[in-house]
Formats: structure tokens, sequence, C-alpha cells
């Protein structure tokens, strides 16, 4: 092939103009770098564009749900610190048991996902999380080991999704379409945080009772599963990206792994992914927290009585600023990104460490500059789910979503919020109880995240200098271009010293 010679596109100066080989067509008339035509995507599929987008929107509506149940426990903390009588070691650990059962189910899934119908999966994993989540809000005062199960069990049900509906995602749609609608998709996440923190609060509020706060998205729940049921329409895996409607061969798991582990820019990306986890992670937890005791320290509000509900202010100040920035930065992430692209092919993970770097400077400074530092952290939500899935073919995506699921959630937000809290809790000891002391102990603990910042800024630099071939290599395996490395048992093994042994009848047929 006439790729087998052209310059390698890691080559290219860091910051230079695209290669003009971004826009060479390659045989079978599809562009070997990202401008694919979305010629007959539709008839590939068999899904209209309308029907694609109601798809869209529904998976949309379900990760709003998702992430509005994982932060409506942040919104309610101080209540449920009150109600179990618990410190801030073990309201760490509410979140960090949470991502622990996430990420070990997120490979299991990952594995499921791209080989078995999804839409079953998705309809499962749903109704199971609907169901635990409800059950998690009738655990009685003393039962607080109860309550860290549950939350460990709503894991499976989330693990289940975000496997896989970025995958569904991807099979629907290519180039900057494919973009925009990662960037509707993962608005999801900032705003469906926010809102967890405002349901939470003021259904608190209303009913008086904080368990009310987590019987509001079960119910949802079930309105997602009948949408998926009546909406969702399943795709052939990698159809729009072939131009064909004939499947992609699965490899094994083990061989899924391997390639996974040499795409440099796979792991590259997850290692800076796993960065903005912790710092999303301790902010997510611990920022209302952060807010309610400032507000102690200074005489502006008072402290919640034992057994009664406490002051929802907070948690409503900080869920509207993680609303609106989510819906800034990602939109402005994709923008920049899109339109960067034109002159520099490297642009996605350039724009990923600028979100990074610039945010911990903002966030060093004790969550004044909060807003402008959550804005330069969510740039980097839909980019990086559009790096891995046009770095991957589409036989491993959701293998290579649940690799970078556990990878962040190991590394990132399974212990960030344990760690913000033992570092709290290690400064208070030995002092005097005090309301200031409590908010600067907290204060110098979250400053750690500022430093995890930097360093993955530094990770999405490194993943700048591999993007292109990493990318161009997906594309021609995708379409048959590139010949995949052969699994062992598919070699022909020459016996050393005239011993005979068993070779495949295929290996031997001419």
């Amino acid at each position: 092939m006439a790729t087998r010679h052209s310059p390698h596109p890691d080559a290219a100066p860091f910051l230079s103009q695209a290669d003009e080989m971004e826009e060479e067509v390659v045989e079978g008339g599809s562009f070997a770098g990202g401008g694919q035509p979305e010629v007959g995507v539709q008839t590939v599929t068999g899904i209209s564009y309308p029907r694609s987008v109601m798809i869209v929107a529904v998976l949309c509506y379900i990760n709003l749900l998702n992430y509005m149940d994982r932060f409506t426990v942040a919104g309610i903390l101080p209540d449920i610190e009150s109600f179990f009588r618990i410190g801030d070691s073990s309201s760490g650990l509410l979140q960090t048991v949470f991502i622990s059962s996430y990420m070990v189910l997120a490979p299991i899934f990952g594995y499921l996902g791209d080989r078995y119908h999804r839409k079953h999966l998705l309809c499962l994993g749903i109704t199971f999380w609907s169901a635990v989540t409800l059950g998690s809000s009738f655990i009685p005062q003393k039962q607080f080991w109860l309550l860290l199960v549950t939350r460990g069990l709503v894991g499976v049900g989330e693990a289940s999704y975000s496997t896989i509906a970025p995958t569904i995602i991807a099979d629907l749609f290519v180039s900057d379409r494919r973009s925009r609608m990662l960037a509707f998709f993962y608005f999801a996440i900032p705003v469906g945080s926010g809102l967890g923190y405002i349901v939470g609060s003021k259904v608190k509020d209303l009913a008086e009772d904080w368990h009310w706060a987590l019987r509001v998205t079960p119910a949802l729940g079930v309105v997602a599963v009948v949408l998926l049921v009546t909406v969702l329409r399943e795709p052939p895996r990698g159809a729009v990206e072939r131009h064909s409607d004939s499947p992609l061969r699965c490899t094994s798991w083990a061989a899924d792994v391997r390639a996974l582990s040499r795409n440099r820019s796979f792991v590259l990306s997850s290692l800076g992914f796993t960065a903005v986890a912790f710092v999303t992670g301790s902010l997510a937890l611990w920022a209302p927290a952060f807010l309610y005791r400032s507000c102690l320290a200074t005489g502006q509000c008072r402290p919640c009585p034992d057994g009664d509900t406490c002051s929802s202010q907070q948690s409503l100040i900080f869920g509207l600023i993680t609303c609106v920035t989510g819906f800034l930065g990602v939109g402005a992430g994709v923008e920049i990104s899109k339109r960067l692209r034109r002159t520099n092919p490297r642009a996605d993970p350039l724009v990923c460490a600028a979100g990074l770097l610039g945010s911990a400077p903002f966030l060093f400074l004790a969550l004044v500059f909060i807003f402008i530092g959550e804005t330069l952290l969510s740039l980097n939500w839909a980019i990086v789910a559009d790096i891995l899935l046009y770095v991957v073919v589409p036989t491993r995506r959701s293998t290579a979503e649940s690799f970078q699921i556990v990878m962040s959630h190991l590394l990132g937000d399974a212990g960030s919020p344990y760690l913000i809290g033992v570092i709290s809790d290690r400064i208070q000891r030995g002092r005097p109880p005090s309301y200031l002391l409590e908010f600067h102990s907290l204060q110098y603990a979250l400053m750690l995240s500022a430093f995890a910042g930097v360093l993955g800024g530094a990770f999405f630099l490194a993943t700048a200098l591999f993007i292109q071939g990493d990318r161009k290599r997906a594309e021609l395996s995708t379409q048959g271009l590139l010949p995949e490395e052969a699994e062992p048992e598919d070699r022909i093994v020459v016996p050393k010293r005239g011993r005979s042994t068993k070779v495949p009848v295929s290996s031997v047929l001419i």
C-alpha cells in the first residue's frame, strides 16, 4: 500500500500544520484522516438520522440520571454525617466504595459490550441500579455499613452503562457529527452532577427528610428503561467506518488487552483523564462541605442540630456552579478542538492539556476562583471520549472504555475523596476543635487537587506526540487496509530438531 511508504505522522513537528496526508484518499474511497464523508450512514446502519438523534437523546437522559444519583449523596452529605454520626474519613468511603465497585465491574461489562447485545445489557444494568438505589433510602440509623454496601452495588448498573453507551453513539455517527453528539452526551456529566446537588438538597428541604432525596432517580430510572425498550435500535459495530454492514472479526480478550497496552495515545490520554477524575472526585464530594464550613467559620450560618436537616444553600450554590461551568466547558472544549483540528491534527490532546494546566492555579486558590477552574476542567469530557473512539478499533471500544474507567477511578476518584478526608482529619488531630480549624483543614487538603491537575496536563501533552499515528492505524485497520497481528494459535510453528507438532489445518492448506 502507498501508505506504508508515506512519512510517519508522529514525526511531524509538535505544533505543526496538519499533514497533507490527513486528507489523502485510500482504497475504497474513504479518507485516511479524520475527514470521512458521512455518505450512506443511514443505509449502512439501517437507522434514520432522526431516530439516531432520538437514541442519543435517550442515552443522554440516562447519563444525566447516573450523575444525578452519584452526586445526590454529596448534596446531602452533612445530613448523612449527622444521621449516622460519622466523620470525614467515613464520609469519604461512600464515594470510594461506589467507585471501587464501579471500576472492578467495568472490565466485565466492557467484554460483554464488545460481544453481546448492548441494548439488553443496558436494560438489565439500569433496572438493577434503580432497585438498589431505592433500597439504600430505607437503611436504619445504626447500619451505616449497609449504606456502604448498597452504594457499592450501585456500581453494577453504572458500569454496564458507562462502558457501552459511548460505543453505540460511535456506531451511529462519524467525524464532526460524532464529536457534536458526544458533546451533547457528555453535557450530562457536569449538568447531571449539578442537578444531583440541587435536586437532592431541594427534595430534602421539601420532605424534611434526606432519605427522600435518594428516591428521585429510581423513579426516573423506570422511565429510562421504557425509553430504551421503545426507542433504542442497536447499530452494527463499526459499520459507519467500514462503509459496510459486514461484521468485524472479534479477537480474543487477551489480544484486545495487548493491543490497547501498545496504543500510546489510549494509555497516555487515560492517564490524563485519571487526573481529571482525581480532581472532580475530590471536589464533587467535598466542595459543598467546604462551602458549608466556610459559612460556619465566618458565622454566616448555624450548625445543623442532631437529628435535624442541615442547610442546603451550599449544595445549591455548588450545584449551580457545576451545571453552568459544565455547560460552558464541554461546549467550548468541543468547539475549540473542532476549529483547531483544521490547522493542527494534535488539537484534541492539546486542548485537554490546556484545560487541566489552566484549571490548576484557580483550584489552588482555595476555591476562590472555582467557577473558572471548573470551566477549564470541563473542557476535557467530550474530547477524551472522542480520542478513545478514534484511536481504538470498533471491536475493542467497550473494552477500552472499561479499562479507562478502571485506570481513572483506581488512581483517581476511588481514593481522592477518602484521601482528602484523611488529610483533613489528620490536620485536625491534636488541636482544639473549632469551626475555623475544620474549614482550614479541608482547605489545605483540597489543594492536592491542583497538583494532580498539573500532572494530568503533562500526560495530555505527551498524548499529542502520538495521536496522529495511532488514529491513522485505527482507521486503516477498521477499513481492512492494515492487517492485524495474527493470534498465537493461528501462526505456523516450525518444529525444532525434527520433532513433530500439531498445527491448524488452515495453516497448511493452500
